[in-house]
């Protein structure tokens, strides 16, 4: 039997926190985040999600770093508690395929539109996910804090 839970993140969601961005002020002592340096941390990301490399993905956030993977659920601290996260989560993955776009950047600041899909290990079940990030940067590139919104849709082939 396979469960299909499929909810559509909203244009309006997304404007609503886009207005949030625009509204929120750069800390005066970051660089300003680029979208082409949010992309190349976006292709870090993706490499270390795809390969299930834990330490690769630990490696792009800063060591005090938050990760809100469940808004109502408490953040992953620290890149020790990023890293157990990810061991964790994409132990049971196969064959990850992840996609993203930039969707705006503002001081230290960006949201990226993301899609993910993988087998889980010895079942026939294929997960989708369709989420969008939260991410604010310091000024050595390195994410403090992500927070992501997503969707599942799990099904096994018929």
């Amino acid at each position: 039997m396979s469960h299909t839970h499929n909810r559509r993140l909203t244009p309006i969601f997304v404007l609503v926190l886009a207005a949030g961005l625009a509204s929120q002020p750069s800390r005066a002592t970051d660089a300003a985040l680029t979208e082409v340096a949010l992309a190349q941390w976006l292709e870090n990301y993706k490499a270390a999600w795809e390969s299930r490399d834990a330490d690769r993905a630990a490696a792009l956030f800063t060591v005090d770093a938050t990760y809100q993977d469940e808004a109502f659920s408490p953040p992953h601290r620290g890149s020790q508690g990023i890293r157990d996260y990810w061991s964790k989560v994409t132990a049971g993955q196969r064959d990850v395929k992840f996609q993203y776009q930039v969707l705006s950047v503002k001081g230290n600041t960006g949201i990226a539109h993301w899609s993910a899909q993988f087998a889980v290990a010895e079942t026939t079940t294929t997960i989708k996910l369709d989420g969008v990030f939260l991410l604010e940067f310091d000024g050595s590139g390195k994410c403090r804090s992500l927070r992501e919104w997503w969707h599942l849709q799990s099904s096994a082939p018929q």
